[in-house]
């Protein structure tokens, strides 16, 4: 009997490195993602600043991505301005998937774009650590109230499976401590202290990579690594709390000294993200900060830009999951993946 494939309209919001490598991945993967799920996914819009793009026929973002890349290229001549909310009122509702560059401090513009959308019955897969993370409640609700689903795999560590695992792999299980390496860029900068180099010689070298930002305040400050805490805690062990409740220490007052020495001793120093119980075990502590971790640590073996996690359970015992990819392509992957499991569960 034939099939009928169920038709899934997508807009994208933000045309950063996320952005471009979802637009292209979406493409990529239209045709097993429809053998394999029976979803015809259409990116139906883009919207970024310099206006937004739509068709109901659907875009090929890979072609869009490259003819905005080309250094003569006119990104201005296939973009017009369309309002969000006339553009998510073109069509039926779908997801929206926010790849938008918002900031931790006001959220924005991610928080507004995903409200609007929720507002609008459409799902949101969002690769925004700061709306996500420090609305969670707020946007959790939100969702619930208009019958639809929010997922953020990709903002809490890219590829690197950590709500799927915590949620759905150790349902019925206590989780009683979560520790995470979830920071690539600190991770590299480390092993290769580690391997000799100075602080600033490593984040030299990730720079030059394209590992480590410009500006890397946020990824060596432990911010980034906040974030994803935050977001990991309220989704798995079901808190309410915010950046505020965290206490963090970064990597960039860490002495090669004390790196080295670590390595001699047969220990590595990695910056560690942890949820563990309070004194009155009533609560949750969330720390980030440097640790010296030993060679029996599940953690211990994370190197270069890897990213690993371990919850420590009741009834599961020690679960630990590390590796994904750790780059744009990782991020998008696990943006399609909250698309295929919202559309499919």
């Amino acid at each position: 009997m034939p099939r009928n494939d169920k038709d899934v309209a997508v807009v994208l919001a933000g045309l950063g490195q996320v952005g471009k490598a979802f637009a292209r991945l979406i493409a990529e993967k239209s045709g097993p993602v429809r053998s394999r799920y029976g979803l015809n996914l259409r990116l139906v819009g883009i919207v970024r600043k310099r206006g937004t793009l739509y068709s109901q026929e659907g875009l090929d973002g890979a072609s869009l991505v490259s003819e905005a890349e080309r250094p003569a290229g006119r990104p201005e001549a296939w973009l017009k301005d369309l309002p969000l909310s006339d553009l998510l009122g073109k069509c039926k509702p779908g997801v929206l998937v926010d790849c938008t560059p918002s900031s931790i401090r006001t959220r924005e513009p991610g928080l507004g774009i995903i409200r609007e959308a929720l507002c609008m019955g459409w799902h949101v897969a969002t690769a925004g650590q700061g709306p996500r993370g420090l609305e969670y409640a707020g946007l959790k609700e939100a969702a619930r109230r208009a019958g639809v689903d929010i997922r953020c795999s990709a903002a809490t560590a890219a590829a690197l499976p950590t709500l799927d695992v915590g949620v759905i792999s150790l349902a019925g299980a206590e989780v009683l401590k979560i520790e995470g390496i979830l920071n690539g860029t600190s991770n590299y900068i480390l092993t290769r202290m580690e391997e000799g180099m100075s602080y600033g010689q490593a984040l030299g070298e990730a720079q030059a990579k394209g590992i480590a930002e410009p500006d890397p305040s946020l990824d060596v400050g432990g911010w980034d690594t906040a974030c994803k805490l935050v977001i990991i805690a309220n989704a798995v062990l079901g808190t309410a709390v915010g950046l505020k409740d965290v206490g963090v220490e970064g990597i960039d007052e860490t002495s090669d000294q004390a790196v080295r020495a670590a390595a001699g001793q047969g220990r590595a120093v990695k910056l560690l993200g942890g949820c563990l119980k309070d004194e009155a075990g009533t609560g949750w502590e969330l720390r980030v900060g440097p640790a010296v971790l030993d060679p029996d640590h599940p953690l211990f073996g994370v190197r270069g830009t890897s990213k690993g996690i371990t919850f420590t359970t009741d009834t599961m015992g020690a679960v630990t999951v590390s590796g994904g990819k750790s780059d744009p392509r990782g991020a998008a992957a696990a943006i399609l993946k909250d698309i295929i499991n919202i559309c499919i569960l």
